[in-house]
């Protein structure tokens, strides 16, 4: 019997990191830090108030159903033609259920399939910061390069002779985002004819966020691409279930593009999530008959808003800055406080007891314009505690 014993315990090979400039998110440290304080979180975005009753009583139905298994991949007829119709009634584009529109793991996952779908390496992506934390590591996965584009810092409007200037033979793509996260300004429809002008000559995809497509106050509308038909033809729309029913946690969203691009998207997303949750696909179906919930979002979340803002405007030095749609409110900080904004937002949760973000974490050279960024995605409650809070500075 051989009585010989290891040398040393089995090694785990060491890896080389795809996304070496990846840590931990501030949505992460500041969600941690609000918990361990016990402090309000007006940091992240998703709301601490239930869904509507009905929705959950659809997605009961629809286990007991027996709707428990794979559905089809780009996900189930009835709730695509369901898109497909609102889509067509709000902006007035068609797109064909069966070819167009393919149903998400949420607006994050979706993104990233774009990006897959279009992105070869070498090619170049403009992406126009502030921005979601998600595009830039997108890019890097797909072997892309990330050309940034700021927008125009104090009123976060597109800068047009910068992202003209910023298109080369090598640009594939451009990533827009309205309502904006995070400084909750929305595009124009001259804007959106600008850049739809601009793009004309180009081959450049457009990868359109519009998860917030329902929340957009003062009588505004909402511009989505899908309403001109020159960025419409060269465009993947994303959108989400999760912001518009307060459902973040199912994680469901969806994609319209031209047929040749969603054919191009469904490859990759075969093979990264292959379909989305059945009994919330059907009890989404079925939810979607009525469009009220959709509908009267802009008034709920404007309400919000406006409680918010009114607070904050009696009971601090902040200056505001316009929340033109999400459910988003950004705050200049320089009258309250002389600290960075990640400093300030850090002693902002451990001293005042009120979690926010800092806009400079939104931007890949941490630029600092003394902004900060609350989310009043929150019962009424949850406001005016935090307002209680806030006017101890």
């Amino acid at each position: 019997m051989s009585t010989a014993t290891p040398s040393s315990s089995p090694r785990t090979p060491e890896i080389t990191t795809k996304l070496p400039a990846v840590g931990t998110t501030i949505f992460t440290v500041m969600s941690t830090l609000a918990a361990e304080k016990n402090a309000v979180n007006l940091g992240q975005g998703f709301p601490d108030f239930h869904c509507d009753p009905k929705l959950l009583e659809d997605v009961t139905a629809a286990m007991a159903a027996g709707h428990n298994q794979y559905p089809p991949m780009p996900g189930i007829p009835s709730l695509r033609d369901a898109i497909a119709a609102k889509i067509e009634a709000l902006y007035g584009r068609s797109y064909s259920a069966a070819t167009e529109i393919t149903v998400t793991a949420g607006a994050t996952q979706a993104i990233i399939t774009a990006i897959l779908a279009i992105v070869r390496p070498g090619d170049e992506v403009i992406v126009l910061e502030p921005c979601y934390d998600s595009y830039v590591p997108n890019i890097d996965l797909a072997g892309g390069k990330v050309v940034r584009v700021p927008l125009v810092p104090g009123t976060f409007r597109p800068d047009f002779d910068k992202i003209a200037a910023a298109l080369t033979p090598k640009t594939r793509a451009i990533i827009i985002n309205t309502p904006h996260n995070p400084s909750a300004t929305v595009w124009t429809e001259a804007e959106m004819r600008q850049l739809e002008e601009l793009l004309a000559p180009t081959d450049v995809f457009v990868i359109s966020d519009e998860v917030y497509e329902h929340m957009v106050f003062d009588d505004a509308r909402h511009e989505s691409v899908a309403r001109f038909p020159g960025l419409a033809a060269r465009s993947f729309i994303v959108s989400s279930f999760g912001k518009t029913y307060h459902v973040t946690g199912w994680k469901v969203g969806f994609v319209a593009a031209p047929a040749p691009l969603m054919a191009e998207f469904r490859k990759v997303h075969q093979f990264n999530v292959f379909t989305v949750n059945t009994p919330m696909q059907h009890a989404l179906a079925q939810y979607m008959a009525r469009p009220e919930p959709y509908l009267e979002l802009p008034a709920f979340y404007q309400r919000k808003r406006d409680l918010f803002a009114a607070g904050l405007a009696e009971k601090t030095r902040f200056k505001l800055l316009r929340s033109e749609g999400s459910y988003f409110q950004c705050v200049d900080i320089s009258a309250v406080s002389d600290l960075s904004e990640a400093d300030f937002c850090l002693w902002l949760t451990r001293e005042i007891g009120v979690a926010a973000i800092p806009l400079s974490a939104f931007y890949g050279d941490g630029f600092d314009q003394r902004v900060v960024r609350f989310c009043f995605a929150k019962k009424d409650e949850t406001l005016l505690a935090a307002l209680d809070r806030l006017a101890k500075l």
